[in-house]
């Protein structure tokens, strides 16, 4: 490895964002720099881009994005809130509890995580307030749980995660000593992610019930009705087949994660235009442009990120900071303790997204090195980066829920605290038990 090729690349890449740059530009320049130091032709930088835009699974991203942004037009994520707003009851924290339920169905239908806080807060933040909820509560339990959007499959980072690991393969090394390591596909991303995203909501949903009954908080006025439930879900029963079908599909092996998200497209205009009749042409059309904003934003994301990795993968910086890492101690959970505490300080400061597309090639030979399995991996890191939506600085979440709210990010950020520890308390449980992550693509034949 050249020394001086790592001061080059990550000294440029971490000028410009001091100064500012975006990310894109910052890698984008950097990986420029560290080519012309090698004396390639910058040429190479179009034909590496035009290939990792170009891979089939990635055409599942702006679908995805496209199938969310339907689906909050057509009015199936507030049927979807609605569902989980009878449940609260008159139990302690129960209108909070509801809103991570809420989350989690909106997380099976958006992939995002700022998405699922805006569309669950705009509900749940002001029947919070209303039910005698501190407003700043309100806003830190909806900001916590928004981050399950990307736990729960549809997951948009765990398609990032499989097009950046796919390339990857194991060291012949760790190979040799652990034996042959599973390919990472979307599809086997999806099932794992499931009850790991299970178990992320029960440590909110634990920590909320004893924060809420220190505060006196309570479940609505109404008590639990079995009636009011089955009129909500009835009314709500398009929007709660849409998870069902979307999974049921990848899950059942029906269709891919691809061909799942045009499904989901086509399910979307036919029960938004035709049983709902809320969908009309023009919010098609801001649906398109929200999909195209977004879908542009991260392709120039991740084809800047994909030189950058390129290069850092071509010159063996992954095998000696691995090395490094394993250099301190072979042992498997103070590993594990070094990446997450890792990627919990990087998820404060850099996008989840481009975190993950500059970070798995440089990490997921540290994970080959331990025996790691990769899908494992991919959770773990997916669970760890979606912290950050709540922790300052960068938290996009904390920013969503302070506009919604009109409380200062300061007062979210510290009432978030508590359930940032409980979500690292969840992430080490997934971390240390990887059957909690393997078991279902494993029972459904992968």
């Amino acid at each position: 490895m050249d020394s001086l090729l790592v001061e080059i690349l990550f000294g440029t890449f971490f000028l410009l964002m001091a100064l500012g740059a975006p990310i894109t530009v910052g890698l984008g320049v950097s990986a420029l720099a560290a080519m012309l130091y090698l004396g390639d032709n910058p040429i190479k930088m179009v034909q590496i881009a035009f290939s990792s835009v170009g891979a089939f699974p990635l055409m599942a991203l702006p679908a995805f994005i496209l199938a969310g942004a339907l689906m909050e037009a057509a009015g199936l994520s507030r049927r979807l809130i609605a569902v989980a707003e009878t449940l609260a009851g008159p139990f302690t924290g129960g209108i909070s509890a509801a809103t991570v339920v809420a989350c989690l169905f909106f997380g099976a239908i958006s992939g995002s995580g700022p998405a699922t806080t805006a569309a669950v807060g705009m509900l749940m933040i002001p029947a919070m307030a209303r039910a005698g909820y501190a407003r700043g509560y309100a806003a830190s339990i909806t900001a916590a749980s928004g981050g399950l959007g990307i736990i729960i499959p549809p997951s948009i980072p765990m398609v990032i995660f499989g097009i950046s690991a796919m390339g990857l393969q194991a060291p012949p090394e760790a190979i040799e000593k652990f034996g042959t390591f599973q390919s990472v596909s979307i599809s086997k991303l999806f099932m794992a992610g499931f009850f790991p995203g299970c178990v992320m909501a029960g440590a909110l949903l634990i920590t909320n019930y004893f924060r809420c009954r220190a505060a006196g908080y309570r479940g609505s006025a109404e008590p639990l009705s079995p009636r009011r439930i089955m009129e909500a879900s009835l009314k709500g029963f398009w929007a709660l087949l849409a998870p069902v079908v979307i999974l049921g599909g990848i899950y059942t092996g029906l269709f891919t994660p691809t061909e799942a998200a045009i499904v989901a497209i086509v399910y979307t205009l036919f029960v938004g235009g035709v049983i709902y009749r809320e969908l009309d042409f023009k919010k098609v059309n801001e649906a398109l442009e929200t999909t195209t904003w977004l879908a542009g934003r991260v392709l120039l994301v991740l084809f800047t990120a994909t030189i950058f990795g390129r290069i850092l993968v071509e010159n063996n910086v992954p095998g000696v900071i691995a090395d490094a890492m394993l250099s301190l101690t072979d042992n498997l959970y103070l590993i594990w303790a070094l990446v997450i505490f890792f990627l919990l300080i990087v998820g404060m400061f850099m996008e989840t997204l481009a975190a993950i597309m500059i970070l798995v090639p440089v990490m997921l030979p540290v994970a080959y090195q331990m025996g790691i399995d990769p899908i494992h991996f991919g959770i773990v890191m997916i669970c760890t980066l979606s912290v950050g939506f709540q922790t300052p600085p960068l938290g996009e979440n904390l920013f969503i829920a302070s506009g919604i709210s009109n409380v200062s990010i300061e007062e979210i950020s510290l009432r978030a605290l508590p359930f940032a520890l409980a979500g690292t308390t969840a992430i080490f449980l997934i971390a240390v038990f990887p059957e909690i992550a393997l078991w279902l693509p494993r029972a459904v034949g992968y």
